[in-house]
C-alpha cells in the first residue's frame, strides 16, 4: 500500500472490528492484516493504548489447554468508534473532492 498507516487509523479499525463482537489477539490481527499490512508486534501496542484509554476490556478464555486473551469494546470505546466513523466520513469526502476534481486548489 502506498498511503501510510498512522495510530489513529490503526485504533479506529481495530475499535471497528471489536465493535461487531469480542475477538483474541491473533484473530484481530488476521483481520486487520485482510486491509493494511500489519505485524502483530503493531498491533499488541495498539491494544495496550486502547485498554489505557478505557475504550477495550479484555477477559480470558481457556482453548485447547492454554488462555486465550478476548479483547471487548467498551462502552466509551463505541463513543469513540462513532466519532472515528464520522471522522472517516467526513475525511474521505474531502478527499474524493479532491480526486474526483470537485475541490479546487
Amino acid at each position: 500500500m502506498l498511503f501510510s498507516i498512522n495510530s489513529g487509523l490503526l485504533d479506529a479499525c481495530v475499535l471497528a472490528i471489536l465493535s461487531r463482537g469480542d475477538e483474541y489477539g491473533y484473530r484481530l490481527t488476521q483481520e486487520v492484516k485482510q486491509v493494511m499490512d500489519i505485524s502483530e508486534s503493531t498491533l499488541y501496542p495498539v491494544l495496550r493504548r486502547l485498554l489505557k484509554n478505557g475504550w477495550l476490556s479484555t477477559y480470558d478464555e481457556a482453548w485447547q489447554g492454554r488462555n486465550r486473551r478476548y479483547y471487548r469494546i467498551t462502552s466509551e470505546g463505541l463513543t469513540q468508534h462513532k466519532l472515528y466513523v464520522q471522522e472517516w466520513k467526513e475525511y474521505r469526502a474531502r478527499i474524493d473532492g479532491i480526486f474526483g476534481g470537485d475541490i479546487q486548489t
